[in-house]
């Protein structure tokens, strides 16, 4: 390989087609959006093989840059958030702080062309993730505050030898999972439909959710940043995608199932409380220890009326099951399995607007923190990351940038074939990721992620 350095050839900013009405007002943010402004962008991506046609074609990188750029413009009339940018405005006394999106003045969502002098090969034969893939990312180390200064919305092209890489990344205060990954999908489909057409198939819910007697205008306590964000530094870990077979979580939501004596564990419930155990198990943490597996849960479906799926914004709860280690170790995995369940089934539309009141009552911001005995399995295999093919096909392979990445960090993602595999990007410390490559339980449980050409 001549190079291992991604260098940009290109970079502007695109706005919406046109400007809708609503995008000539402020996109007030809700708690669930406000709670977020110290963490980390989304960054997810998708590896593309280039087409035979790239080949033969001496334009198809212009092609299809172009062809990006126009979908990307006329997504944005939809998606129009995206293309804004924050403001905020303050008041001494009392203090606080209104942080909103405004349209006015913003250029725009950034759209960078870059290049690496690497193979589809470079990027997916190692056993770890390389370090090069989070250069395939813009706003590295961004946290959502810097949205005042920074786009909202930032994508990548990044062209390699014999493939394409479509970075995404997005401020994790406008929307969650749900949101970034039907703007991906329904971007992708407006680029499918070639200029035809400027409907989609799951246009975003755009009006503002807030609780009963609150909102538009929801304030924080705070009158400057220092006061509410921080900036998280990840230790040196080693990043590896785990790859289960559908009939392996069939065989563990089987073997929770059973264990607990009930139907109600789901697949995703089964494989976190096995991926919980092993993370524990190597970490030979003291018995009396108290260990947690977090992860983000939907509220969409939980409140009474329930949200659309196609709702824009964030609308997650961070639930947990806890319990000391040498308690989880000495059980099986259906008790903590059901552990898991329990949380899941304890988040109604009650505890959901519980905590809404909650943070009203005190205004919150969350912080990434790391530490070496909780794990956090985030994001979902339900959502349709595949689904986005840019005219190229099926993408061969998903990634993530350096955002949100800490010791015990678990991100899900269907497996490529689908049939309900799942393929876990794991993020530990140096030393436990190699005593779980020798636990002979989890390697058991993991089958190899084969390259498709």
């Amino acid at each position: 390989m001549a190079s291992s350095t991604v260098k940009h050839i290109s970079d502007c900013f695109i706005k919406p087609q046109y400007a809708s009405d609503e995008s000539k007002h402020p996109f007030y943010l809700t708690p669930w959006d406000l709670a977020m402004l110290s963490v980390h962008y989304i960054q997810k991506g998708l590896l593309f093989v280039k087409p035979l046609e790239a080949q033969k074609q001496g334009n198809f990188m212009e092609s299809l840059l172009e062809k990006l750029k126009h979908s990307l413009s006329v997504a944005l009339v939809h998606f129009y958030p995206l293309a804004g940018r924050m403001k905020t405005v303050k008041t001494e006394n009392p203090p606080s702080s209104l942080v909103y999106v405004d349209f006015h003045d913003s250029p725009g969502a950034r759209f960078i062309h870059a290049t690496l002098d690497m193979t589809i090969s470079d990027i997916l034969s190692p056993i770890d993730v390389p370090s090069i893939v989070q250069s395939f990312f813009d706003h590295d180390r961004a946290v959502n505050h810097d949205g005042h200064s920074m786009s909202l919305l930032s994508i990548q092209v990044t062209e390699l030898v014999d493939g394409v890489f479509i970075g995404c990344s997005m401020n994790h205060s406008i929307g969650d999972g749900t949101t970034y990954w039907n703007f991906f999908n329904m971007w992708s489909e407006i680029f499918q439909a070639q200029g035809n057409t400027t409907s989609i198939s799951r246009p975003p819910v755009l009006k503002r959710w807030f609780p009963e007697a609150h909102g538009p205008i929801i304030t924080l306590p705070f009158t400057h940043p220092d006061e509410f964000i921080s900036r998280f530094e990840a230790p040196q870990l080693r990043e590896r995608f785990f790859h289960f077979s559908s009939e392996s979580v069939a065989k563990l939501k089987a073997k929770a199932n059973s264990e607990c004596n009930s139907t109600n564990i789901s697949s995703l419930q089964a494989l976190s409380a096995f991926v919980w155990r092993c993370i524990t198990r190597v970490r030979h943490l003291p018995p009396d220890q108290i260990t947690s597996c977090r992860f983000a849960a939907g509220n969409r479906s939980k409140l009474n009326p329930p949200l659309s799926v196609n709702y824009f914004g964030n609308s997650t709860n961070i639930i947990r099951g806890f319990t000391t280690a040498g308690e989880l170790l000495e059980h099986d995995l259906g008790w903590a399995a059901w552990k898991l369940h329990e949380a899941v089934v304890s988040l109604d539309d009650k505890e959901v607007r519980g905590l809404l009141d909650s943070w009203l009552q005190s205004p919150t911001v969350r912080h990434t923190s790391s530490n070496n005995h909780n794990v956090l399995v985030s994001s979902s295999p339900r959502f349709n990351k595949y689904g986005s093919e840019f005219g190229m096909g099926k993408a061969v392979a998903l990634r993530s940038g350096y955002a949100n990445k800490f010791d015990g960090k678990v991100t899900c993602y269907p497996g490529r074939e689908g049939g309900g595999s799942i393929d876990l990007e794991m993020s530990l410390l140096p030393g436990f990721m190699l005593a779980l490559e020798s636990d002979k339980e989890f390697m058991e449980a993991t089958s190899s992620i084969l390259l498709t050409s």
